[in-house]
């Protein structure tokens, strides 16, 4: 799973960032804009966004990301616990509130019972569609009861489809998730890791429901 960190205190954004490492792919900001820019070029399954920021604050990025259309789930991280600022963020789109300091356990534990309600995994650890499972702990994928082997390029790709169901993907945002825009390879690598999952899932008649959205990307339906 990939989490943006915005945090405009350089230690504290490292601190978070090393923090958060240990269990997901982490993007960080220190400013507000930049911030809004990776949520909209990106595809986040949760935010951590520090309210006071040069510029453009927490609450305005909030704001504008839930204009533009982004459900990404947002935490609030901040030194301010006035009532009035935690109902002002939290009705702007917010869904949990951080207050500074803060221990650790209890940020991870925040993020976690965030993504549990707005991922499709269930509390296993398992992440599924139709009939293909996806064992997180286990790093294995079934598919109709069957074990099936992927290389793990293969797996983060089809995990990527099945935590974004119904969802186009562009090319761009399968490429940086999957490979990150720091790689030597190309974007054309994401329609051949495409036509190898197809050709994975044909025996199952799966391999139909990984659609091409032409000029555009890719979606994991049945629609």
């Amino acid at each position: 799973m990939r989490l943006l960190v915005v945090e405009d205190n350089n230690y504290l954004l490292q601190e978070i960032v090393r923090l958060l490492s240990e269990e997901y792919t982490v993007d960080s900001a220190e400013d507000g804009d930049e911030a809004l820019y990776l949520a909209e070029q990106n595809i986040y399954d949760a935010i951590v966004l520090d309210v006071m920021l040069p510029g453009m604050d927490g609450f305005e990025v909030t704001e504008r990301i839930r204009k533009n259309g982004i459900s990404t789930p947002i935490i609030f991280l901040t030194a301010r616990d006035a009532v009035d600022d935690r109902v002002k963020g939290l009705n702007l789109g917010g869904d949990d509130y951080v207050v500074k300091p803060f221990q650790n356990q209890e940020l991870k534990a925040r993020i976690a019972a965030i993504l549990r309600r707005s991922s499709p995994m269930s509390l296993d650890h398992t992440l599924r569609y139709k009939g293909i499972e996806i064992d997180n702990k286990r790093k294995q994928i079934t598919v109709d009861g069957e074990p099936l082997s992927f290389t793990t390029k293969q797996y983060d790709l089809l995990e990527y489809l099945i935590q974004n169901v119904d969802q186009i993907l562009t090319r761009e945002q399968i490429f940086d998730r999957i490979w990150g825009f720091d790689s030597d390879t190309t974007v054309g690598i994401v329609e051949v890791y495409v036509h190898q999952l197809r050709k994975k899932l044909k025996k199952y008649s799966y391999d139909a429901d990984i659609q091409t959205v032409r000029g555009i990307g890719y979606m994991l339906s049945d629609k």
